[in-house]
């Protein structure tokens, strides 16, 4: 048999075909030069190493997973988290690159189900223009001159009404405690609740079963922590519908309001949606609530083990108090807020150890290159701000609870940690791109000041009125992945007066 007359033809395509495909190859990597992506390993398909990232660990530590990443690759690297590729980054000359580059070169991007529990119009989730507009809101209503005059008596009421409440030799949780304080307070504060009645009790136990669903696995199946937090949502939404529609009457009705609180001012002063205002509400109360209350008890189970420091805020809050007492003040003011610069420098440690907020959700907008790596656009960036607050190059002993550390010595004298905020031996420029927990850029928490307040003011008022000893020095603060005391931190307290 003759050989087919396209045999000929089909040996030149399949000699020029490979020799065509490297001309390709070529040009394409010429337009598109390959990436030099950080080191590491993508994992599990789908899930990557989503699983060994969320491992519950102690809050004073990264974790296990961070220590041997970190350990292997480096402070920069690649892997595979919450189903998309992520750069992950515990170098902290990245997390500021990140932060200050919010709306430029990376946006915030938190998983879909976060969206889904806190809503579509949560400050946690929007970007762009509408994340401005309702941040303004928040900053307006947390302003400078709002603390000074009403937020701060606001803050010492109910931290006298949950103290008052603590019986001598009792055991109880502080943890408990410390989230009725701050729950109480922001219920106060946004809608005017009084603390202690039926449908604040009722609100504040719809709010705990909605928080276990924020932090657990979005699985939307009955039985499932997810779907029963979908339902307290609902409940939540209703409740405060219910009292919007009654202001709104009220308004129409030419009823002077009595109350000053964050929803007239929103009715009044915006042209939000009632979805958009349901949203914002929901997220201030998951914001304001649980990051201040984890704060504060984390300060409760810090100091007993550091006795030096106990004595050093007892000596400053006496004084504190004596001069209130000479002049025939009872109510804390800003001034006496500002003067307690040792307790400052409890507040600030205890945020660094404790770590209440761990890692950040961003992504890139377009092809980032930082340090000789390529970050791709569209590619998921998580800043750990846990893992530059304990890094051992940054801080002396940062497993260690440490206040001193936040006082500068370097001309002998020592700065107000409120205004400094700087570790032993570095400038302020310095402390600034590497202390932040409460993020930073454009997305800094609109509530940041108000947490220290309720820190300060508690810590006051704790100190002058009780001694503490942990019931259980084994219950240790852990990550899940919001920090979080598994036993609810039982202390038992001994009612004392120092003035």
């Amino acid at each position: 048999m003759s050989d087919s007359p396209l045999t000929p033809l089909c040996s030149i395509i399949s000699l020029l075909f490979p020799l065509l495909l490297i001309v390709i190859i070529f040009f394409f990597r010429r337009k598109h030069p390959r990436l030099n992506l950080p080191p590491g390993r993508m994992g599990w398909p789908f899930i990557g190493e989503t699983i060994g990232y969320l491992k519950p660990y102690p809050a004073t530590t990264v974790g296990d997973f961070m220590e041997q990443h970190i350990a292997r690759y480096g402070k920069i690297y690649k892997s595979k988290l919450f189903g998309e590729p992520a750069i992950v980054s515990a170098d902290a000359g990245l997390n500021r690159y990140i932060l200050q580059n919010e709306g430029k070169l990376f946006e915030c991007s938190y998983p879909r189900s976060i969206g889904g529990i806190l809503g579509k119009w949560s400050m946690l989730v929007l970007v762009g223009d509408m994340h401005r507009d309702m941040r303004a809101i928040s900053l307006n209503f947390l302003s400078h001159a709002r603390l000074r005059t009403h937020l701060l008596k606001e803050v010492e009421k109910h931290t006298l009404l949950v103290l008052s409440s603590w019986k001598e030799n009792c055991t109880f949780s502080a943890q408990d405690e410390a989230k009725k304080f701050t729950f109480n307070l922001m219920a106060d504060h946004i809608m005017s609740l009084d603390p202690g009645n039926l449908e604040t009790e009722l609100l504040k136990k719809e709010y705990v079963t909605f928080m276990k669903g924020v932090v657990s696995a979005p699985l939307n199946f009955p039985g499932t922590a997810y779907r029963r937090a979908l339902k307290s949502r609902s409940t939540i939404l209703n409740f405060i519908e219910v009292k919007m529609e009654e202001r709104v009457k009220r308004m129409e009705e030419n009823e002077n309001l009595e109350e000053d609180d964050l929803l007239n001012w929103v009715l009044k002063h915006s042209n939000l949606s009632t979805e958009q205002i349901l949203d914002l509400i929901l997220s201030l109360l998951f914001a304001g609530h649980e990051t201040s209350s984890v704060a504060i008890a984390l300060a409760i189970h810090f100091l007993p083990g550091s006795p030096r420091a106990i004595q050093q805020l007892r000596e400053e809050h006496i004084k504190i108090a004596k001069a209130k007492k000479e002049a025939g003040e009872v109510e804390l003011t800003w001034e006496d807020y500002k003067s307690m610069e040792f307790t400052h420098c409890v507040v600030n440690e205890t945020l660094r150890l404790g770590n209440v907020v761990r890692f950040l959700h961003r992504k890139a907008l377009k092809d980032v290159r930082y340090k000789g790596y390529d970050i791709p656009c569209g590619w998921k960036v998580l800043p750990v701000v846990a893992a530059v607050h304990l890094d051992p190059s940054l801080f002396d002993q940062p497993q260690h609870f440490n206040p001193w550390r936040w006082q500068s010595n370097n001309n002998g004298s020592s700065t107000t940690c409120i205004e400094g905020s700087c570790p032993s031996g570095s400038s302020n420029s310095t402390a600034s791109q590497i202390f932040m927990p409460f993020g930073g850029g454009p997305r800094l928490c609109a509530g940041s000041e108000l947490a220290k307040v309720e820190m300060a003011v508690f810590i006051h008022h704790l100190i002058l009125n009780f001694q503490w000893d942990l019931a259980d020095e084994t219950d240790q603060a852990y990550v899940y992945p919001f920090v979080d005391f598994p036993k609810g931190l039982p202390i038992k307290v001994h009612r004392h007066s120092l003035i």
